[in-house]
């Protein structure tokens, strides 16, 4: 079987389920954005059902191909993860021949969604002006990494840098420790899933209007827009929130504790879960102590109270704590691996880990069902230019 017969799935969307599960089916995107944020827009319309179109450089195609080790068939496992399901087209866009192809396709696109170089697509006039004056129903996407306007509206970005400078960075990591980024990137897919929810919502607006629209967003747009609880409470109050490490700053008890054999967290989120949380812990008399009486309470006398619960809990293992807490409804939970999640019984009922047709490799599906159930992966990630064949004959290379 050759290549393109074991791809055969990407010509055809034979492996669609229901198209209950497919609301944005008919919908054509062009998608000329490499990394992670703008893909991971696309891979959102692609699993809501859109037939998306990635654009590429040829030879090395999308930076995130080159993104490991780990890698999956030789290309990096990241960009199986935010690619799989679409088309691949592989144009050099300083050929005017070529640009003007993609300018032929987006004539009859209605979702444009790029993440390239500040200001590159302007240069080749495909900015939005450009375009929407060809199509006017068009949904132009731009992902930014600090903003579509202002002083640093050209800068570039990556995850860290974002978080750095959002103030993520200040408020992450243990009390007295560095500060830390958070681990994933929770900046590159927030960004990918707001310019997505941005389309969708344009492209709802366009059925009774008859027009698209520039949808913008950015990384540190959605930084901000994680952080806007913590903002409003520095703007009252104007001081910087302090590091709890796994706590919180508004709620004892409500962190993760450590055990004989692991940590287990721990949401007392409240004076009735606090008083069943001694009772587990065989500590009545704290119900009744003037400093752990109300939530506020227990924020203000913390490094008194939760070095007391870290020392009754190391006397017991996770499995003993799990056993003494549930059955009083105290919320908990073990702090568990990779290996732990996959072996969960509920990661298997909810049926988020699905297989990529042709790859055997597992991939987490979308977060989203509809009807009770969850949209399939269609097919795997495209080779570099894998699909200029089925654009006609007027398609480069």
């Amino acid at each position: 079987m050759t290549d393109q017969d074991n791809n055969s799935s990407n010509d055809s969307h034979g492996n669609d389920n229901d198209n209950a599960t497919r609301p944005l089916a008919g919908i054509k995107v062009i998608e000329v954005a490499q990394n992670i944020a703008g893909p991971y827009a696309g891979e959102i319309l692609s699993s809501l059902g859109a037939d998306v179109v990635k654009i590429e450089r040829p030879g090395t195609g999308d930076d995130a191909r080159g993104w490991g080790p780990p890698f999956w068939r030789g290309t990096a496992t990241t960009f199986q993860a935010m690619n799989h399901g679409k088309k691949s087209v592989a144009l050099d866009l300083k050929d005017p021949v070529h640009v003007q192809w993609l300018r032929d396709q987006v004539a009859g696109a209605d979702v444009f969604i790029q993440n390239m170089r500040p200001g590159l697509l302007e240069e080749l006039q495909l900015g939005p002006e450009v375009l929407r004056a060809l199509n006017p129903r068009l949904v132009y996407c731009s992902l930014w990494a600090f903003g579509h306007k202002g002083p640093m509206r050209l800068a570039p970005g990556y995850e860290p840098m974002v978080q750095a400078f959002s103030g993520i960075f200040s408020i992450n990591g243990a009390e007295h420790g560095p500060s830390a980024r958070v681990g994933m990137q929770v900046l590159d897919l927030g960004t990918g899933m707001w310019a997505a929810l941005g389309c969708i919502a344009a492209l709802l607006r366009r059925a009774s209007t008859g027009q698209g629209c520039v949808v913008d967003s950015s990384l540190f747009e959605t930084a901000l827009g994680w952080l806007q609880v913590m903002m409003a409470g520095f703007q009252a109050t104007g001081r910087q929130p302090e590091r709890h490490r796994s706590g919180n700053p508004n709620v004892v008890v409500f962190q993760a504790l450590p055990t004989q054999d692991g940590e287990i967290v721990v949401a007392a989120a409240n004076d009735r879960l606090f008083a069943k949380l001694a009772r587990a812990a065989g500590h009545d008399e704290w119900t009744r102590d003037a400093r752990f009486a109300t939530n506020a309470l227990r924020v203000q006398h913390k490094a008194l109270l939760i070095p007391t619960l870290e020392a009754v809990f190391r006397t017991r293992s996770t499995q003993q704590w799990l056993d003494a807490l549930e059955p009083l409804g105290v919320p908990c939970a073990p702090i568990q691996d990779f290996a732990q999640v996959l072996a969960q019984p509920q990661t298997e009922a909810i049926g988020i880990f699905q297989t990529i047709p042709d790859e055997a490799l597992r991939i987490v599906g979308l977060p989203l069902s509809f009807d009770g159930e969850r949209p399939q992966v269609r097919h795997r990630a495209p080779g570099v230019g894998e699909h200029n064949h089925m654009l006609g004959a007027g398609a480069p290379g």
